[in-house]
């Protein structure tokens, strides 16, 4: 198995009572509350816990970006990804990813990814991303173009790490004279790409149709066989079978010395209302254009106020295992139910979140890399539940040389 470590990075040190008052801490929350002094304590932090988990034997690092809000600091998943290459020897560099859509030039972004492979010497994991609706509404991207753009950056980047340039690249959203970046990545055919989601239909295709590994991001477990069923007849219906190596799941976890303690600090799962986009209105997560026509009823239905939406109480998440908290010894038999029944590759822990402080931060990782990792990589290897980085990964260049349909390639 390939096990990470992922904390969303909070940004917690505001005037919760403002975000309260306000209404919605995402998207226009007025940034004169943004604290610089304790912004920059936290930043510091982090990449002390991140290099902590390294050298208590955390396979990955797992990083991810997001905008205009204060439950995620990290405003470009690539400068933490380019401190880590450098300040870190052996850990995977997982990257959950770069939203495609915002970025108005994809060759700039495949630069700056091969520069971090080749600083960490192969060690990087590109996972691109669509980004919420925020990131499309912060950076002025418009959400109803936001799944053409992706697809449509995802292949560019892919050739432009594959086919050797210059070449002209003539697409619907980039225009591109001359494609020929002198600085390309380390690993061939190219860093490997791991596509992370919820429960999106079309991304579960999209990743199967590529060959790209699918991390389901804290979803119920129940949901689980549904998403690998459709990913496993996807691919089938392209031509290769899936196995554990390309499945992925992300579990908010934290342990702690004692049971009591654990909890305590789980309790910062539910920070800004348990949200995980934060106090965001959910028309600003999911803007009109952004998801797929099976979002529109339920959306209409907020919006006239016959849905709500809402969180469960800490107690149930706690019991049907949504949230995982306890000893190391607790955590191990929770988490082996999980892996059982999800039976995934790449397991993705979320430490931490809101008010946690950096010693239990520090704490929590020391256990999770020392005593959780190796009992749940022995419990991976009975399950059969090989490493990905073990597994052939010529099948997703073979797919991709297959969909490279979005543009004209001339020169």
């Amino acid at each position: 198995m390939h096990l990470m470590y992922f904390t969303e990075q909070p940004m917690s040190a505001y005037p919760q009572e403002e975000g309260e008052k306000f209404g919605y801490t995402a998207l226009l929350f007025p940034n004169t509350f943004f604290d610089r002094q304790a912004a920059s304590r936290l930043y510091n932090e982090r990449l002390e816990e991140y290099v902590y988990a390294e050298e208590c034997g955390v396979d990955g690092i797992m990083l991810n970006e997001h905008h205009n809000a204060p439950f995620c600091m990290q405003a470009k998943v690539n400068v933490f990804a380019s401190l880590l290459a450098g300040m870190t020897k052996r850990v995977k560099i997982v990257l959950l990813g770069n939203p495609l859509p915002i970025s108005d030039n994809p060759v700039r972004l495949a630069e700056e990814l091969a520069m971090i492979d080749l600083i960490s010497k192969g060690r990087l994991v590109s996972g691109f991303v669509r980004g919420g609706g925020v990131e499309s509404l912060a950076t002025n991207a418009n959400p109803a173009f936001n799944r053409e753009r992706f697809n449509e950056a995802h292949d560019l980047i892919i050739k432009t790490w594959t086919q050797p340039g210059p070449f002209r690249w003539e697409g619907e959203h980039y225009q591109l004279r001359v494609v020929n970046p002198w600085v390309l990545p380390l690993q061939q055919p190219h860093p490997r790409v791991w596509i992370p989601g919820v429960v999106s239909r079309e991304t579960i295709i999209w990743a199967a149709e590529h060959g790209y590994p699918y991390i389901i991001l804290n979803a119920p477990i129940q949901e689980c066989q549904k998403i690998w069923q459709l990913y496993d007849e996807t691919a089938a219906g392209v031509g290769f079978t899936a196995g554990p190596e390309h499945r992925g799941y992300l579990i908010r976890c934290h342990v702690a010395e004692t049971e009591e303690k654990a909890v305590e600090n789980a309790k910062q799962f539910m920070w800004m209302q348990g949200e995980f986009t934060g106090l965001t209105h959910p028309l600003w997560a999911s803007p009109a254009g952004y998801l797929g026509a099976w979002a529109r009823k339920p959306l209409a239905e907020f919006r006239v106020g016959r849905r709500k939406q809402s969180m469960p109480p800490f107690e149930k998440q706690l019991q049907s295992m949504a949230l995982i908290a306890g000893t190391p010894k607790q955590v191990i038999e929770k988490l082996r139910v999980i892996v059982e029944e999800t039976r995934p590759s790449i397991l993705a822990l979320w430490g931490n979140d809101g008010n946690v402080s950096h010693h239990d931060s520090m704490s929590c990782i020391r256990l999770l890399g020392q005593e959780v990792m190796p009992a749940i990589r022995e419990i991976g290897d009975k399950l059969g539940l090989n490493s990905p980085f073990e597994a052939n990964s010529a099948v997703s260049l073979a797919h991709m040389q297959k969909g490279e349909s979005t543009a004209v390639a001339a020169l």
